[in-house]
C-alpha cells in the first residue's frame, strides 16, 4: 500500500510514522508513505496557499490550485480524501475498506476552511474523525493512517488481537482487560479472570462485552 498526505506541514508526520505499528509496517514493505508538501505547488515567492474567503467572514480560506495541482502530480490510484469537519464520521468500517485499496491519499486542511471545489470536484471522500475541531487535518489523517495499517495482513504480530478490538464486530466495544498484578493498591482482577474456566471466562467477556456497548450505545445517542 502506498498512502500520500498532502500537507503544509510535511514535517509533522515524520516522527509518528517511523513509530511502532506504522514504522514496522514501513520497515517490512507493507506500507509506503509519500508526504507532499502543498507549498511546492504555489506559483508566487511567498508560497501562498490561503486567501480571504469570497463574501466576506472570519478567517482564511485555503485556496484549491495547490491541492489541484498535487493530485495532477501524483495520480494517485483509490480514495481521494479531504479531512474535514464537516466530512462524515471515520469509523472501523472504513479502515476495513482502506485496508485493501492500493494506495490511499490525504488532503489536509488548515486555517478556517478550504475551498469547496476541492470537496466537490477533486475529492472522492470527505471524512471527520469526530464532532469537534482539530488545529488542521493533519492529525486526523495520522488518525485514520494508524487505523488503516495496523490492519495490513503482518502489520500486527498477534491477529487475534486485533480481531478482538472494539469496534471489530459491527457497533460493539470490547470487554475490559487486566494484568499481573491480580491485586492492586486494594484493586482485585474478577475472581473469573483467576479461575482458568474458559467458558466461564468467555461467558464474562461476552456479559461485560455486551454491556458496555449498551452504555456506551445510550451516551452516545
Amino acid at each position: 500500500m502506498r498512502i500520500n498526505i498532502v500537507s503544509i506541514f510535511p514535517d509533522f508526520f515524520a516522527g509518528p510514522l517511523g513509530l511502532s505499528i506504522p514504522g514496522r509496517a514501513k520497515e517490512a514493505g507493507l506500507v509506503q508513505y509519500h508526504l507532499a508538501d502543498l507549498r511546492s505547488y504555489t506559483h508566487d515567492k511567498h508560497r501562498t496557499v490561503d486567501d480571504l474567503p469570497y463574501g466576506g467572514g472570519a478567517g482564511m480560506v485555503m485556496k484549491p490550485e495547490p491541492f489541484f495541482e498535487a493530485i495532477d502530480d501524483l495520480e494517485p490510484e483509490g480514495p481521494v480524501i479531504l479531512l474535514s469537519a464537516r466530512g462524515r464520521n471515520f469509523t472501523h468500517a472504513d479502515a476495513v475498506r482502506y485496508s485493501v485499496e492500493p494506495e490511499l491519499t490525504f488532503l489536509c486542511g488548515h486555517y478556517k476552511d478550504v475551498d469547496q471545489r476541492v470537496a466537490d470536484h477533486l475529492a472522492t471522500e470527505e471524512v471527520s474523525i469526530g464532532d469537534y475541531v482539530v488545529s488542521g487535518g493533519e492529525i486526523a489523517a495520522l488518525v485514520i493512517t494508524d487505523a488503516v495499517v495496523r490492519l495490513l495482513p503482518g502489520a500486527i504480530g498477534d491477529h487475534d488481537a486485533a480481531a478482538t478490538d472494539s469496534f471489530y464486530e459491527g457497533e460493539s466495544v470490547s470487554a475490559p482487560s487486566y494484568t499481573r498484578p491480580a491485586r492492586y493498591r486494594g484493586h482485585s482482577v474478577p475472581e473469573v479472570l483467576l479461575s482458568g474456566k474458559h467458558e466461564d471466562i468467555a461467558a464474562w467477556k461476552q456479559e461485560k462485552k455486551e454491556a458496555l456497548t449498551r452504555e456506551r450505545a445510550k451516551h452516545s445517542g
